[in-house]
């Protein structure tokens, strides 16, 4: 029997064709190559229910919580990208069970993808020896006789045609080193992604108050002051352009403070809604669930215990979206925004607040005498509407300060519990009926009591395996970014003769259906970033992790399209008249960038950049002629977003991130071009921010630099492809394009 990865009981939950559904105990193996659950610890030569291949294609997905049979579980789900309807569901009642079982497949698949690409250029190495070996042959072979030689070409596919692996080539040591740092997060997918209207103010604002190095500068004095210190807590109030915000909310607020606990025992709290709540934040009165939308979305009513003048002032009471996700760091981001839902309507009594934005982060801090910390950093942003919001500043801030204190309760709360040693489990939280909002007597609400998660199961079975065929959404893509160090010291280094060409091509003759321009204030137009607003890896980044301004493009970016249509728009570069086909008739070389945006109208988004010519060996060349496995380990995005509201940047943010890892990447490759078809739908997280910014797209500016990402000292320093800034898009002023079939 191959050597066993990781083992366990798990519990099998299906469902029959006809009838209830039904939990079964189940023992699951993992092999360095195989999953395979077994109805009992398997001896000798026993057959697997159930089997699934472990190669490079394969992806563990986060579907968060979900409730089955009155248990709160967390599901994992682990599928083939190349064969979604094989896969195989998995859930913990705890957090941590899951997540082991998430860390030793994905180790699993690391271990196979670098055990192919090692050999794959094994391989490659043995066919490059023996094409110099039948060379000096040919050299030696007497007049009138000949050697068929044999000569390996670069981008010669001598294993296979193409690849969509998800994992970084592994080659060598430093290609991996951005996985080892711990400020180096993987990009998981987590449920649908964030709801369109939600904000991620964690995204820039989470690592910077942390004692970890960031690059991150969204927390800054500018944006930030403190306003006081309070019960062990620092408040801060945002300073920021008014022109940012609606008039009617008041500016955000956040406490930071630390609590001696794990991030995964303050989630559970911060997550619960039962009477464990009354314990920690004051603020709290009620809350139930409306609608759970999938594992790490929810809906919830919500109703505060201000306690300010009650006899004058009506109490207030929430109805908004929750997001959660995990990060490969260990922390927890749970988000907040006020949504309308048909099943939660306005209350007798109650003034409906208005949440804009808020939430916690709550990350890992080193432990101290043994005792684990966590910073825990709670924001808010509300409109408590009401004629006491409008005329009585003390009313708003009094409540703001009120709710911040839970962050203060949570301290607390652990300082004075000392059996914690159990399992963390979520509670299940109650649904919300027209009778759990019936008012009694004296306008105070009717409780009814809230279920809490069956604790007769073993506590060594505490995870389940779930229907293989259930309706969940298959989607599922696992992205990689960086967050990359941040350097002052400026650094001058001599690039690459070979990787810049010279450049002398007449512009004119191109054109796209976007505008160019030039002017800082342009509206629906485009112009070329200034490469110095991007960091990338230097020539000394083995040695000392150093990132230097980019300078110079290696590509000119001639045009730019903007399209519309009913379907998604592929392989533009063949339109003619397109840059692409310009450049080709002036014997150039183009890449072009086709970022697909889905909706109920597919946009596209196409950058053409151009150059007269590859140069050979070099790395962007081994890019545009190498198989698409190693094209995704390499294509890396560089966003900016230099204009628009503090929420957006922190959605976006200006985290590098590896595009073939973050959403699926369809290359073309024609005679004279290389088309990266960038589809956003394909990842869930992609797709939730890219929601959130297509509503407020005409108010912004967003910078987006290309590279090839280098791994080795003989690839540094980094170049930048191109850069692009488009300035206030119009979504009507997109065109549907005239495309001729292959």
């Amino acid at each position: 029997m191959s050597k066993i990865v990781y083992e366990g009981w798990m519990v099998r939950y299906g469902r029959r064709k006809i009838g209830r559904s039904y939990i079964h105990m189940r023992y699951f193996v993992l092999e360095p190559r195989l999953l395979a659950y077994y109805k009992k610890k398997p001896q000798d030569n026993q057959l697997p229910i159930k089997t699934m291949v472990i190669d490079g294609n394969c992806r563990v997905e986060d579907r968060g919580l979900k409730t089955h049979h009155g248990h709160m579980v967390y599901v994992l789900s682990v599928y083939n990208k190349k064969e979604k309807s094989h896969r195989i569901t998995m859930a913990a009642f705890n957090i941590q069970e899951a997540l082991m079982w998430k860390e030793k497949i994905e180790y699993v698949i690391d271990q196979v993808c670098h055990f192919c690409l090692v050999n794959r250029k094994l391989f490659c190495h043995i066919f490059k020896f023996l094409s110099l070996y039948h060379r000096h042959q040919d050299s030696l072979v007497p007049s009138g006789q000949q050697y068929v030689s044999f000569e390996y070409k670069p981008g010669m596919d001598v294993e296979r045609t193409a690849s969509s692996s998800d994992h970084e080539s592994p080659f060598s040591a430093l290609e991996d080193e951005d996985d080892s740092r711990p400020d180096l997060l993987r990009r998981t997918t987590i449920g649908n992604g964030p709801p369109e209207s939600i904000f991620d103010w964690t995204k820039e604002l989470g690592s910077e108050l942390s004692n970890h190095n960031s690059s991150n500068q969204a927390f800054s004095r500018k944006h930030w002051r403190l306003l006081q210190c309070q019960n062990g807590l620092r408040i801060f109030e945002e300073l920021l352009e008014v022109d940012y915000l609606p008039r009617s909310c008041s500016r955000a607020m956040k406490a930071v403070g630390v609590v001696e606990a794990t991030c995964e025992e303050i989630f559970k709290l911060v997550m619960s809604m039962d009477g464990t709540r009354y314990e920690w934040d004051c603020s709290f009165h009620n809350g139930r669930l409306v609608e759970e939308v999938d594992g790490h979305t929810a809906i919830l009513y919500h109703r505060l215990l201000l306690d300010w003048f009650p006899m004058v002032v009506w109490p207030r009471d929430l109805c908004y979206v929750r997001y959660w996700r995990r990060n490969d760091d260990g922390s927890y981001v749970v988000l907040f925004r006020s949504r309308e839902h048909a099943n939660c309507g306005p209350q007798p009594g109650f003034v409906r607040a208005h949440l804009e934005s808020g939430g916690f982060n709550i990350a890992p801090l080193k432990p101290r005498n043994g005792r684990p910390r966590t910073q825990v950093q709670h924001l808010i942003q509300i409109d408590l509407k009401g004629w006491g919001a409008g005329y009585l500043p003390a009313f708003q801030q009094h409540c703001l300060l009120q709710m911040l204190n839970s962050v203060s309760g949570l301290r607390e709360w652990f300082l004075q519990t000392d059996e914690r040693s159990h399992p963390i489990r979520i509670p299940v939280m109650v649904n919300m009926a027209p009778s759990s909002l019936a008012l009694g007597k004296g306008g105070k609400p009717q409780h009814k009591s809230s279920h809490s998660i069956d604790q007769t199961n073993g506590a060594g079975r505490n995870s389940v395996l779930m229907d293989e065929d259930s309706d969940d959404d298959d989607e599922f893509q696992i992205a990689e970014s960086e967050q990359e160090p941040d350097t002052s010291k400026p650094e001058t280094v001599a690039k690459k003769t070979e990787e810049e060409p010279a450049l002398d091509i007449d512009l004119s003759c191109f054109s796209g259906n976007l505008r160019h321009d030039d002017n800082e204030n342009g509206r629906n137009c485009w112009r070329i970033s200034d490469g110095n607003n991007f960091k990338i890896r230097g020539q000394s980044f083995c040695e000392d992790k150093r990132k230097t301004p980019a300078g110079k493009h290696l590509m000119d970016l001639v045009a730019v399209d903007w399209f519309k249509d009913t379907t998604r728009i592929d392989h533009v570069a063949r339109r003619k008249g397109c840059a692409a086909q310009v450049a080709a008739e002036k014997g150039l070389f183009s890449l072009v960038v086709n970022v697909q945006v889905p909706g109920s109208t597919h946009y596209s988004m196409v950058f053409y950049f151009v150059t007269k010519e590859l140069v050979p060996g070099s790395l962007f060349q081994r890019f545009v002629d190498g198989d698409d496995e190693f094209r995704n380990s390499r294509l890396k995005l560089i966003p900016l977003v230099p204009k628009g509201s503090w929420i957006v940047r922190q959605s976006v943010g200006s985290t590098p991130c590896l595009l073939g890892k973050a959403v699926d990447c369809n290359y073309i490759r024609g005679p004279t071009y290389l088309e990266i078809d960038v589809d956003i739908g394909s990842s869930t997280v992609a797709n939730g921010v890219l929601g959130l910014v297509i509503g407020v797209i005409t108010s912004l500016v967003v910078e987006m630099a290309f590279l090839v990402q280098a791994n080795t000292p003989e690839e540094l320093p980094e170049r930048l492809i191109g850069a692009v800034r488009v300035s206030h898009i119009e979504l009507s002023s997109a065109t549907v394009p005239k495309l001729d079939s292959d």
